[in-house]
């Protein structure tokens, strides 16, 4: 795809902002957890490492080398995976009370598939061997 690495941009930008929205709404503690809150850290910070990695990814679709290319589409399958894992451990019941999901935790898988959908079709010009 011709725009496939500006694609992957602004995806793994959008994922980074969605670490700021809420991801869901628990009725019993009446507070919303986003990607850097959780009542007594109990789910972690995920935002951080999906800022880390999204940093990470935004470089190598920058960089136009096929080594490059392959690199990222390992770590767009950590982000997806850790957003499986994000969405599982914030929208799933707990003692019979089930939290309300949010925009923000659509929005990080939205981001986490478009960075690998992005990453396994990069736009790299392969040079011929005159052999």
């Amino acid at each position: 795809m011709k725009y496939s690495q500006w694609i992957g941009v602004v995806a793994a930008l959008l994922l980074i902002g969605a670490c700021f929205l809420p991801w869901a709404y628990f009725p019993d503690l009446h507070k919303e957890f986003t990607g850097f809150f959780s009542e007594n850290n109990a789910y972690g910070r995920p935002g951080k490492i999906f800022i880390f990695f999204c940093g990470i990814a935004i470089i190598l679709f920058l960089i136009p080398r096929i080594w490059a290319k392959r690199a990222n589409i390992f770590v767009g399958a950590i982000i997806l995976a850790f957003a499986i894992k994000s969405f599982i451990l914030y929208t799933a019941c707990y003692r019979g009370i089930c939290p309300e999901k949010r925009v923000g935790i659509f929005l990080v898988m939205l981001g986490a598939v478009l960075i690998v959908a992005a990453a396994v079709s990069p736009n790299v010009r392969l040079k011929e061997k005159n052999g």
